[in-house]
């Protein structure tokens, strides 16, 4: 199931007076304007406007994919809290709008929420031109409109940053271009802060020429990830559509969410704990597997096959690994056994630049942080900016890499050879000295994920945390292998997105998206 936002405004030049009113539609992960709606009502009072546009909204909303839920949002008290059910709505011009907004979507399927002002201005530059028109005697035109222009451009204003000297998604020459601009700022020579070879990275294994993050460690060169957007078409309504007052003018664009589609983590979770072990490229428990895989590829195939049932709307876990800290250019292993470096100052730049991002989409709700130094500082930064606390969880902390912690790739592969080629083989293996091995990181995961999809269901959570973790992650939602933690990419300060429905089913939105770091 997608997830929308929709902002909405109304407004009335005399109260009541000339009005018109605005509505939005987001997506609600990445925040990028699906379709927007204006008209101008003739004489209203502010309250019908600010109905009217919520009501255009929804259906814009409806028309984008009849199966989503929606959120949404206004700086109208009144309204948020009359739809919400809280307060009674007396006013007899009130009542019959109410009504037909609560008839858009089934039950269940919208929520409301009440933001500032200043943060709906979209809504309300729609509204504003839609007044203007006509007081020139016109309907508003989206051709005409510069809402989501303006829109963009505030967006894009609130998260800039330099601009990379290598092509369109160089994550690791932006960081390079900030820790020059740092470092020329201090008055300090371009040895202050090195400039890395590769991609970045501070967490677990890389092959010798990568980085070691995570579990970038292959010993066959890693495929880089990226994070296309395709478009989708709106999913046609399985059943008529509501019947209103007329449509007003809207222009709906292209979704960048593509459809849910099924995953197997819930499936592998229980196949570690069954056979006692992870999946391994050899002597798998292949009945088990093929048992699990089976299972999900069922539950894919029902969900295609059939209309989408009324899940409610998913937990959405906004996915950020932490900045950059001095073992992240070196390409060392940095985990939960090592010294626990904090932020560089490009790390801080960073996590600046993510929550300028993360502030302007708007869709956060909650924070939630691995207690290593790094991520506390990333949250702090992050949730500073969205005016939110931030909660500590144990079992999103980064991979114990034992003995390895503060080596880079070749010094381990130099010192301990063996152990090395048997952590790069199988899941089950732990590195030198008592670290943790893979299986054990994705059972750790894999539980730390449930209980916060328990606390957190239908909200959006930004979790800080680690390469291991978020790969583990992504991987338990695609119901993919333990060797494809090998074959994704996640730079420092990196945003990617799940969201885990009613069913158990999970979808990968994102990943590895570093755009506001250029």
């Amino acid at each position: 199931m997608r997830e929308f936002i929709v902002e909405a405004d109304g407004g009335s030049r005399g109260n009541p007076g000339p009005a018109g009113y605005g509505s939005v539609v987001l997506d609600a992960v990445t925040g990028e304007t699906l379709a927007e709606a204006a008209e101008y009502i003739g004489i209203a009072t502010n309250n019908v406007a600010e109905y009217r546009g919520l009501i255009a909204g929804l259906k814009s909303a409806y028309e984008l994919d009849p199966a989503a839920s929606v959120r949404v949002r206004m700086d109208s008290k009144l309204v948020v809290e009359q739809m919400s059910g809280r307060w009674k709505i007396k006013h007899p011009d009130m009542k019959p709008l109410a009504a037909e907004a609560a008839r858009v979507f089934p039950p269940g399927r919208v929520t409301y929420e009440w933001m500032p002002r200043e943060q709906n201005k979209h809504a309300d530059r729609l509204a504003n031109e839609a007044m203007d028109a006509g007081k020139r005697g016109e309907q508003w035109s989206a051709a005409a409109s510069m809402a989501d222009l303006d829109a963009r451009a505030a967006r894009a204003a609130a998260a800039a940053a330099p601009e990379p000297s290598g092509p369109p998604g160089d994550a690791t020459a932006g960081a390079a271009k900030a820790r020059a601009a740092l470092a020329g700022a201090r008055g300090e020579t371009g040895n202050a802060l090195a400039e890395p070879r590769g991609r970045s990275g501070d967490s677990a294994g890389a092959s010798p020429s990568d980085s070691v993050s995570g579990a970038d460690a292959s010993a066959a060169p890693s495929a880089r990830a990226s994070s296309p957007r395709p478009a989708s078409s709106p999913r046609p309504a399985s059943s008529p559509r509501p019947a209103s007052s007329p449509r007003p003018a809207s222009t709906p664009r292209p979704a960048s969410s593509p459809r849910p589609a099924s995953s197997a983590d819930t499936a592998s979770a229980s196949a570690l704990s069954t056979t006692g072990r992870a999946p391994t490229p050899g002597g798998r428990d292949r009945t088990t597997e093929t048992q699990v895989k089976a299972a999900a590829d069922l539950r894919a195939a029902e969900n295609v096959a059939s209309a989408a049932p009324d899940l409610g709307t998913p937990a959405t876990f906004v996915l950020l690994r932490h900045g950059e800290t001095p073992l992240t250019p070196q390409k060392r292993f940095s985990g939960s056994g090592g010294s626990d470096p904090s932020l560089s100052d490009v790390g801080r730049y960073q996590a600046e630049r993510v929550a300028a991002a993360l502030a302007a989409r708007g869709t956060i709700q909650d924070v939630v942080s691995s207690p290593l130094a790094r991520c506390r500082e990333t949250a702090g930064i992050v949730a500073a900016r969205l005016g939110l606390e931030v909660t500590v969880e144990d079992g999103l902390r980064e991979t114990d890499f034992g003995a390895w912690e503060g080596l880079s790739f070749g010094e381990v592969r130099e010192r301990y050879p063996d152990d090395m080629n048997a952590w790069l083989a199988s899941p089950d293996a732990e590195p030198t000295g008592g670290g943790e091995s893979f299986e054990a990181v994705a059972r750790r995961v894999a539980a730390t994920r449930d209980e916060l999809v328990a606390a957190h269901r239908g909200r959006t959570v930004l979790l800080v945390t680690h390469v291991t973790p978020i790969k583990t992650l992504v991987r338990l939602a695609l119901g993919a292998p333990p060797e494809s933690l090998f074959r994704m990419e996640l730079s420092a300060a990196s945003l990617s997105a799940l969201a885990y429905y009613a069913d158990g089913n999970a979808t990968l939105r994102l990943l590895n998206d570093t755009s506001h770091l250029r």
